[in-house]
Order: structure tokens, then sequence, then C-alpha cells
């Protein structure tokens, strides 16, 4: 029979006693304190009112001393789906959420390929600047822009197309024309700010294999398609991933701003339908429920784009 290793005792991790351990990462813990500290009181403990989705509608009271609404407690439910009101904003809001992820995911993409590709490094600089620059404009000031240059009558580029012979374009007055402008200053405003994460990304592909690829003939085209593209990939997968988790969320500035009783087909979205009818019209039950259920998608959203992630052999997000 084989005799059993002999374990050098030295070589055991020594077990640290309580009062040795707090002296040594004690600090960490107290650094750790303050934020833990801050998602229980600013993120977990709201949770309870969660429960008003599915309890009479009164702000007065604790949810979990109010009376469970009808229907066994899915009363708000029912009545967000009987809305049409409810029924367009929730329309509104995937058709603008698609149309932002299908244009809009793309550009920072293509816009951080340009810049990688480009030789002068003052230039690069200077354009990065100008590109990353709207993403600190409020959306109240954009639409106010938006509004000097786009207005139909005394808009700059109104004004400058009928002087040119062509005729006024209603770029917030008509809904097909308004979703287009929404979505083209979505791009304009955000494009540049996530180009900084591929570019980022970019950093961490070997410039070995940039040289390999020319070694074996292939143009700068070829280069970014079989070598950037590639290296850029885990990040592309991650950030669509999370932006699939978004679909159903609204900002509330954007589409409020912007909007006007001329497209109120078209821009009413579900945060929008939240504030008319939460905090004007006091129905904190009813947006209770759809933001529940604006949040349980989500979730369903998140978890299937990373499961098919993953089945086609990327990381996911976990």
């Amino acid at each position: 029979m084989k005799k059993a290793p002999v374990i050098n005792e030295t070589l055991k991790p020594r077990k640290l006693s309580w009062g040795n351990y707090l002296r040594r990462y004690g600090t960490l813990y107290l650094l750790l304190l303050l934020p833990v500290v801050f998602f229980v009181v600013f993120r977990y403990m709201p949770m309870a009112y969660i429960l008003g989705a599915f309890k009479q509608n009164n702000i007065i009271k604790p949810p979990w001393e109010v009376a469970w609404a009808k229907k066994n407690g899915f009363e708000w439910f029912i009545k967000a789906f009987k809305n049409r009101d409810f029924i367009y904003a929730l329309r509104n809001t995937i058709t603008l959420n698609l149309l932002d992820l299908v244009i809009g995911f793309p550009a920072p993409i293509i816009l951080a390929l340009l810049l990688n590709e480009l030789t002068l490094q003052r230039f690069k600089r200077i354009t990065q600047t100008i590109v990353y620059l709207p993403h600190f404009l409020s959306w109240i000031i954009i639409s106010g822009l938006a509004l000097r240059l786009l207005a139909p009558t005394d808009g700059l580029l109104n004004i400058l197309l009928t002087r040119a012979g062509g005729e006024a374009i209603p770029f917030l007055n008509k809904p097909n024309w308004w979703v287009g402008t929404y979505v083209a200053l979505g791009v304009w405003k955000e494009a540049g700010w996530n180009t900084i994460i591929y570019l980022a990304a970019l950093t961490g592909i070997s410039p070995e294999l940039y040289e390999a690829a020319a070694v074996d003939g292939a143009g700068r085209f070829r280069r970014m398609w079989h070598v950037t593209l590639p290296g850029l990939r885990p990040t592309i997968i991650t950030l669509l991933i999370m932006n699939l988790g978004r679909i159903l969320g609204s900002e509330f500035d954007r589409p409020y701003a912007l909007s006007n009783k001329l497209v109120t087909s078209v821009s009413n979205t579900i945060s929008i339908f939240v504030y008319q009818n939460g905090i004007k019209g006091s129905q904190f039950s009813l947006t209770t429920a759809v933001g529940l259920f604006q949040s349980v998608i989500g979730v369903f959203f998140l978890l299937g784009a990373n499961k098919i992630a993953k089945q086609f052999g990327e990381r996911g997000v976990w």
C-alpha cells in the first residue's frame, strides 16, 4: 500500500484570529459600510412599496396596512391593459426603443472604428472632444436648440430650405418626421460618449495581430473586419444585452421635452403615462403596477439575451 503523502505543517495557511483579522481588514469593511447602507436605505427598503401595485390606492398608510385590491390583487394590472392610453404608450415605448437600438447602437461602434483609423493624433483628439460634448447637454437645452433649428416656419434649417426653392419640412410637427428627429437627436447626443467604451476596448487588442494581418497582405478594411471587430465582440455583446434589458424602459425628459400636441400619438411613452396618471392624476397604485410590469419584462429580456449570448460562446453579463 502506498503511504499517504506527508503534509508539511509549515505550508498550511494559518488561520487568523478575529482580532488579527479585524486589525488587518477592518479598514476595508469600514469603506464598504457606506455603500452598503446606501443600497439598503435607498434601493432595498423602498422595494416594500412594490406592494402598492397589489393594494388599494392609498398613499397615506404604509402599503402593508392597506387592503388588497380587487380581483385577487391584480385589479390595477387589468385596468392598465384595458386603458387605451397605456396600450399606445407601450407601443410607442417599444417602437422608439427598438429604433434607438437598431440605429443608435451601431453608431458608436462605427464612430470608434473610424476614430481608431485616424493617424493624426491632434485631429483625433479634437474630433473626440467635439463628439463627446453633446452628452453633457440636457434634453431641455437640446429641445430648445431643435426648436430654433427645425421649427417649420422660423427654424434656421427650414428658412434655408425655402430660400433654396424647397419646401419646409415638419420635423417636429408630423408623427413620422418627429420619430426620425427623435432618433437622430438621440444618436447625435450619445454616440460620442458611448464611443469611449469601445475605444477603451480597442486598447486591449494586441498590435501584433495587426502586424501579422498586414504581413499576410490584409488592407486597412480587412484588418478592421478580421482583427478590430472580433476584438470588440465581447464588449458589443455585453452592451447589447444591457440595452435589451432596457427595451421597455423609457426616459422621461427626452420624449417630454421634444413632444407637442401634434405628435402625442407617437410621443407619449410609459414614463409620460406614469407622470400624467401617477403624479398628476394621483393613481399611484396603477402606475406602480405599470412600473412593476416594466421591470419584470426587462428582467426577462435581460435573462433571455444573456442566455442566447452564452449559447453563441460569449461570456454574457454573468
